[in-house]
């Protein structure tokens, strides 16, 4: 006899859909199953993409984004909104009046995709200013890596690091900040949690893995963060837990996928013995081990 189960929070995906399943809406729905969260989307961008190059983008029309995000409103519980590639200016515009829509106290983490690895800017500037006054006050916390905060922070956070850089994503409007420690000598990350200053910001390391596959780490954390602020979190649990679970999935890397930078492993894909990771989802969301 089926006995009745706990229900599942819901968290919305707001992102781009990688063809090559690496990173976007397919990294996103596997970090939110990871976490033990349903996830739910809306698409912004469809790419033609693999693990070697981005051969087309074609935007979504906002009017679409807005029709997906009021259908999974209007039957789900949000319990956390993830954004990521949102495109040009009136996208996230049409992204901000939804947000406005949904209940208050929403938890939203902001991954702002705005630099490739290649260090092109993605975005146009009208659509840098957007996101800078549209998004960033609207989210409960903003997951930039070090370019990409530099970007949020303008020019005179060129040389910056660390807390003085999280400090400088602040004054920008954000609220929480991670700078993630991929693009870190220590691969630490640094959060700076609402109202704290530099002095109070808080240090999460974890190991480089530079044998993994990193195609995704981005998403996956800022996912992973966001399921966890689903499941009840505070953010300084839920920043450590998807520091941890964005390491072990770049550790475990799908490396030999394609001929370019591999996808990440969240679901610990070919390696069957798990274990749970501290604060890694309340449904006991497993980790891989070796």
């Amino acid at each position: 006899m089926a006995t009745t189960s706990p229900r599942v929070p819901v968290c919305l995906s707001i992102a781009g859909s990688d063809s090559g399943g690496g990173a976007g809406i397919q990294a996103d729905l596997k970090a939110f199953a990871r976490c033990g969260v349903h996830g739910t989307t809306a698409i912004t961008a469809i790419t033609a993409q693999n693990t070697v190059a981005v051969t087309r983008v074609e935007p979504v029309s906002p009017e679409m984004v807005v029709a997906q995000i009021e259908a999974v409103a209007s039957d789900f519980t949000i319990g956390a909104v993830k954004i990521g590639m949102v495109g040009g200016a009136p996208v996230i515009e049409a992204v901000a009046k939804a947000l406005d829509a949904l209940p208050p106290n929403t938890p939203v983490v902001l991954d702002p995709v705005m630099i490739a690895e290649s260090g092109a800017r993605l975005l146009p500037e009208d659509a840098e200013r957007a996101l800078v006054e549209l998004l960033l006050p609207r989210a409960t916390v903003v997951t930039p890596n070090v370019p990409e905060a530099r970007a949020l922070a303008g020019a005179t956070a060129a040389t910056l690091d660390g807390a003085e850089l999280a400090v400088a994503v602040r004054e920008r409007g954000a609220n929480a900040v991670v700078v993630t420690g991929g693009h870190r000598a220590t691969a630490t990350d640094v959060l700076l949690p609402l109202g704290a200053d530099a002095g109070n910001a808080i240090e999460i390391p974890g190991a480089r893995h530079p044998d993994g596959a990193a195609h995704g780490s981005g998403c996956t954390h800022s996912s992973a963060l966001a399921a966890h602020l689903a499941l009840g979190f505070e953010i300084v649990e839920a920043a450590h837990a998807a520091r941890a679970i964005a390491a072990e999935a770049v550790r475990y890397g799908l490396r030999d996928l394609g001929a370019g930078a591999g996808p990440v492993n969240v679901l610990g894909v070919g390696y069957g013995d798990v274990h749970a990771v501290p604060n890694a989802g309340r449904l006991g969301a497993p980790a891989i081990t070796e």
